[in-house]
């Protein structure tokens, strides 16, 4: 029973789920905002450089706490499936679930600065880091090669996503 989730610990959103290395990302945004082509880049990246990444789930992800960790999951309609635009939905090696590590918005009108709270965000009781990037995803990959040549398997700490103030 401590497996299960409960309503309030459970739902479905609007984004799309990858597991990058072994941490799961979750990548947010209205339709039409680049959640898939993100995903697909990311995955592609990933794989150029040996690094293991593949698909959660495209267009619409369940999220469950389970022991204080989001587990997010492809509802069975639609798992090892991928809307690729121009192409249709397509089938592609996914994995069953991911523990999501970091929330990643897509925000048209990004500010240049992000505000102040806005580095966390709180899904089904789980307190994740959050990156709010614009439509241009170069920079974000970038991040993630870094953070995965590291070494360090934990592309996801919180505080590797600390600003660090200029003096």
């Amino acid at each position: 029973m401590a497996e299960e989730a409960t309503t309030a610990q459970a739902g479905r959103v609007h984004a799309t789920c990858l597991v990058f290395g072994e941490a799961g990302l979750l990548v947010r945004g209205r339709s039409g905002s680049g959640k898939t082509s993100l995903a697909r880049e990311i995955i592609a990246s990933a794989q150029s450089l040996g690094t293991f990444a593949r698909l959660v789930a495209d267009d619409c992800v369940s999220l469950a706490n389970r022991n204080g960790r989001l587990v997010a999951s492809a509802p069975d309609s639609i798992a090892g499936r991928m809307e690729i635009f121009g192409f249709g939905i397509v089938a592609v090696p996914h994995e069953e679930s991911a523990v999501v590590r970091l929330v990643v918005d897509l925000d048209p009108a990004l500010p240049r600065w992000p505000p102040a709270g806005s580095d966390t965000v709180e899904l089904c009781g789980v307190t994740l880091p959050r990156l709010v990037t614009g439509p241009g995803t170069a920079a974000l990959i970038l991040l993630l090669r870094d953070l995965s040549k590291t070494g360090k398997g934990s592309i996801l700490s919180p505080e590797q996503f600390v600003a660090t103030p200029l003096h």
